[in-house]
């Protein structure tokens, strides 16, 4: 009787540990919250140029999405975050799209493989590299894709994912669109947080052990 009441904790430390290894998080790492004002970057894009939030940011807000090659979520959203961008960029709505992966753990999340990505599917968005993760560190995306939806000012105010499906033919909620909507009409934004999913983000050994930017 006295070793089954050892087993039960010793069997949720277990679960306990092997959950934190499973979910390889930097320390201290947490999505930006709502109300919070953009962080500003400066990262090279697939066009050969760089950006900065400022660079971005559109007339009625600006939409920031975490996504990489490989992650076949990330896959399955491409052409919805084209559509998107088509429809909303002439309503004063900026777009860009990030990778931060480790691409030497993940070589399709290559610089050179985004450059490849972004011409064959002709992004009408700049596709930018995080190589340091400062980035991400900053915003806290926990998946690819990972949406942060900022107004005219800079202020979050929608955050998680596109919609509920990546099967688009099973999509019944599109949060994302709703708070678009919302916001190019000056609308209060009716979901500010959903869940995002997809791939975790890829982060580099020493962003891991430190919570700080790379160095490497």
């Amino acid at each position: 009787m006295m070793r089954l009441q050892w087993l039960a904790p010793l069997a949720l430390l277990t679960a306990v540990t092997a959950l934190a290894q499973q979910k390889k998080e930097p320390p201290g790492l947490s999505e930006l919250e709502i109300g919070k004002t953009a962080p500003e970057f400066s990262l090279p894009g697939t066009d050969g140029k760089t950006y900065s939030y400022k660079d971005i940011a559109g007339e009625k807000g600006t939409l920031v999405i975490f996504t990489c090659n490989h992650c076949p979520y990330a896959v399955a959203y491409q052409k919805r975050i084209i559509d998107l961008t088509a429809r909303y960029k002439p309503q004063g709505i900026g777009v860009v799209a990030i990778s931060s992966n480790d691409a030497k753990a993940y070589p399709d999340d290559s610089f050179a493989k985004m450059k490849e990505r972004a011409d064959s599917m002709k992004y009408n968005f700049p596709y930018l590299y995080d190589e340091s993760q400062a980035v991400a560190l900053q915003y806290g995306p926990k998946v690819t894709p990972h949406i942060f939806l900022f107004d005219a000012k800079g202020t979050l105010v929608y955050r998680g994912r596109i919609d509920d499906s990546a099967k688009e033919n099973e999509v019944k909620k599109r949060e994302l669109t709703d708070a678009l909507d919302a916001l190019v009409a000056g609308r209060g934004i009716p979901t500010a947080t959903t869940t995002a999913f997809g791939c975790s983000i890829k982060w580099r050994a020493d962003v891991l052990a430190t919570g700080k930017k790379s160095s490497s």
